[in-house]
């Protein structure tokens, strides 16, 4: 009878990096996408409040950027690590400096 899944790992007291990688599957990405609506939000109400959509808009689009360019482009990660979540959140930055800087003020 064929082991099932973890249950070797479970008697050899050692988890397997699958078996660990399913628990926490999607917390990079939930952790990404907090951390780009966190800078937008905090770029929002250092600039005065002038509109959460917009810069929630720049900082989400730069994250998916940032991420293309970190797994995609330059491929220094995979997706099952955290190092691409700070590229996202590195362009995202990025983006916001350069949204407000060349933004147009009526």
């Amino acid at each position: 009878m064929p082991a099932k899944l973890g249950e070797i790992e479970s008697v050899l007291g050692v988890e397997a990096s699958q078996v660990r990688r399913t628990r926490l599957q999607y917390a990079d990405i939930v952790v990404a996408v907090l951390g780009a609506f966190a800078l937008a939000w905090t770029a929002d109400q250092l600039t005065g409040r002038r509109g959460l959509f917009a810069t929630s808009l720049v900082s989400g689009v730069a994250a998916v950027a940032g991420w293309f360019l970190a797994i995609r482009v330059f491929a220094v990660t995979t997706m099952d690590g955290f190092t691409w979540v700070g590229w996202s959140l590195a362009a995202s930055v990025i983006a916001l400096a350069a949204f407000f800087l060349f933004r147009n003020k009526r």
